[in-house]
This record gives C-alpha cells, structure tokens and sequence, in this order.
C-alpha cells in the first residue's frame, strides 16, 4: 500500500527528542522553542513567531488578538478546513464565506469587496497547497476599509508571493506542522506570526494563559499575574525538538518534495493535453513549496472511480474539502457571499496523490503507472 502521506523523518528527531527529554525543560518554550522561534523569525523576516500546539490554536490566538466580538464578520473562502473558521466562530464571529478561482482554488480577490458590511472586521486568504493567494489586492482592500488579514498560511512554509514570505504579509498568520504537511513537530503543531509589532506584549500574555509569565521568565517583572484573556497555547518542548529537526533539513525536504511534484508534473502533460484532466496552476510570481499535487477529473462520478481504482492498485488518493458553506455548521454560523461558481463544482473534481518526503523512487514511479492506467480505463 502507497499511503497519500508519511510524516517526515530526516533521522535527527531521535537526538533532539533525547535531548529535550532530558533538559529538565518539557512543559514549553525551553531551548529546542527558543531555536524553532529563532530560526522562523530569521528565515521569514519577521518581528516575532511563537510556536503553538497547533495551527487550530494559532489561528484561535489570531481571533483573541484582533479582539473579534459577536456580530462581527469575517470574510473567508468556504473551500479550507474548519479551523479557518471556527476560530472565529468561538469569538462569536458571523463567516462570511466568498468564491474561489478555479485555477489555484484560492478565495477571489474580485469577489471580497461586495462581501464587505460595516461589520466586516476581518480578511481570512487561505494559501491553498501552498500556493499564494493574490496578497497584494487583498491589502490593499485591508487598508481601504481598515480590516485586519489573517493569512491561513498552514500549508505555505517555504512559499513565495513576489518574493515575500506567505504569512508575512498580513498582520497575523497561522501555520501548521501538522503531520500532514511538509515539516511536522511529531503529529500536531503549529506557529503564529506577529507581523504588527503592536501585538507582540498581548500575543504572549494570551499565550501563556493570560499571565505575563514570559516576561516573569525574562526577569522584566518580579511576580507574575493574570493580565488578560488566554488559554494554554504553549507547545511542549519534545514538540519543538522534533521540529528543530525537520528544520535543520529544511531545504533538503523541500528539494526532495519539489523533485516528487515537478515528476507529477511533467507525467501528466500530456493526459492534460489530451483533456482528461486538469494539472495545477502555479501563476508566475509566486514559487511554492510542493506541499500537495493534485489533479483536477471531469466530474465527481470520475473522480470517483479514479479513488476505487487507484485504491485497488494499493494507493490512496484522497479528495480534500468539502465546502464549509454547505456543511451544517457553516449553514449556521456562516452565509455565501455572492454566487458559488467554482467552489463546489471544482471542489468535487479535486483529488490528491501521495506526496512526501521519504517517497521512494519507486513509489513515486507507481502512481505515474498507475494514473495513467486509470485515467486510460475511466478517462
């Protein structure tokens, strides 16, 4: 069996699980933190990156750090996971969901502005497959309207918008190292980017449940208090050990993963040529990271059987999301602003093939063999 994912090993996270276990040092912002931190702030260019347990819970301290309150709304696209919008949703939030291109399945940047109300308080791009949405609109829609953005940057570490970082962009964003994704803390995880300087002092009182335990740490107080809202948004440190691994190869994992999405690529050239299929769109000025290949069948019955199939070859080949706006969740706490063109129909072509690090070579030769099988037999 070719599974669709196998978190990343690179053959360092034994030491550094070792070594964090025995620092003394297990219950968060140790040493291994202090590096996974360091290392984001200087590779990103950013002010300021905490880790945290989670993406879900980065974008939750997102939510906290904007001040969302009931009533207000927050723009999204309804084709992301629901970490996207439930972090909203718990402030009391109304999610205001808009159409995406049918291209790079990231929100339409043209469909934002009719969606803006008097309570609009929030843009939320997702990146999806680590593939830039288009940054430069969307901030200037920000600032016309004085609205925070979020970038859901969880499946975009090592992406590119014109040069810049995606998550450094926005005034805050979310990444995952969930498993599934390209670097991985040992099974969940996340980081939260401070962009806006201004929100550095509250992000770590909120971090640290409410308390100004950090700066406590640092010796900036002598006692430390409960200051504000919080919840416990701190990372154990075997977490970050992990990671730090994963970061050491950073470039290697993403060289390797490249080499498995420019194979797909070029694979499938011609199935797309012939029209039974669609390949990912990577526009010009963006560079992304290989986080997923995806391809897009005619329609849900072929996509379908190009699962059943793929699946009795041995190789799992997954969809992705189904719309949040048609969930019952999303009827609740959310609307569709404008028409839904693309985001259902093109969300019902989408399947994934495998994609990870320590592919083999021959792995990855059977699931070419095997697509192009397939696609001769159900095309």
């Amino acid at each position: 069996m070719i599974p669709f994912n196998k978190p990343p090993y690179t053959g360092n996270e034994d030491h550094h699980v070792m070594a964090a276990m025995r620092s003394g040092k297990m219950s968060g912002d140790g040493d291994f933190t202090i590096r996974c931190q360091t290392w984001f702030e200087e590779k990103l260019n950013c002010p300021k990156a905490l880790l945290t347990p989670s993406c879900t819970q980065a974008l939750e301290m997102a939510a906290l750090l904007i001040d969302i309150q009931p009533g207000d709304e927050v723009i999204m696209p309804s084709y992301t996971f629901v970490s996207t919008a439930n972090a909203f949703v718990l402030r009391g939030a109304k999610i205001v969901f808009v159409d995406v291109h049918p291209d790079t399945m990231n929100i339409d940047e043209t469909q934002i502005e009719a969606a803006i109300t008097e309570k609009t308080r929030a843009i939320v791009p997702v990146h999806y497959a680590g593939v830039a949405c288009e940054m430069d609109s969307i901030m200037a829609l920000a600032e016309k309207y004085k609205l925070f953005v979020v970038e859901d940057a969880a499946q975009a570490m090592m992406s590119t918008y014109k040069g810049r970082a995606l998550g450094t962009i926005g005034h805050l964003a979310a990444y995952s190292f969930h498993e599934t994704k390209n670097y991985t803390s040992g099974g969940e995880g996340g980081l939260l980017l401070l962009n806006d300087e201004s929100f550095i002092l509250r992000a770590e009182i909120i971090r640290e449940k409410g308390t100004n335990r950090s700066q406590f740490f640092r010796g900036q107080v002598d006692k430390y208090t409960w200051r504000d809202i919080g919840s416990s948004f701190l990372p154990g440190e075997l977490q970050a050990a992990y990671l730090y691994a994963q970061l050491e190869d950073a470039q290697e994992i993403n060289t390797r993963r490249m080499h498995i999405w420019n194979s797909y690529h070029q694979a499938f050239a011609a199935l797309e040529k012939s029209g039974v299929l669609v390949r990912p769109t990577i526009p010009g000025h963006v560079t992304q990271n290989a986080h997923m290949y995806y391809l897009k069948l005619k329609d849900f019955s072929i996509r379908e059987k190009f699962i059943k199939h793929m699946q009795e070859r041995g190789i799992l080949t997954p969809f992705h999301y189904i719309p949040l706006h048609s969930s019952p969740a999303g009827e609740k706490f959310g609307i569709f602003s404008g028409v839904d063109r693309f985001t259902t129909v093109e969300s019902e072509r989408l399947v994934r093939l495998p994609i990870y690090f320590n592919m083999t070579q021959e792995e990855l030769d059977t699931v070419i063999a095997a697509v192009a099988e397939v696609m001769s037999i159900i095309g």
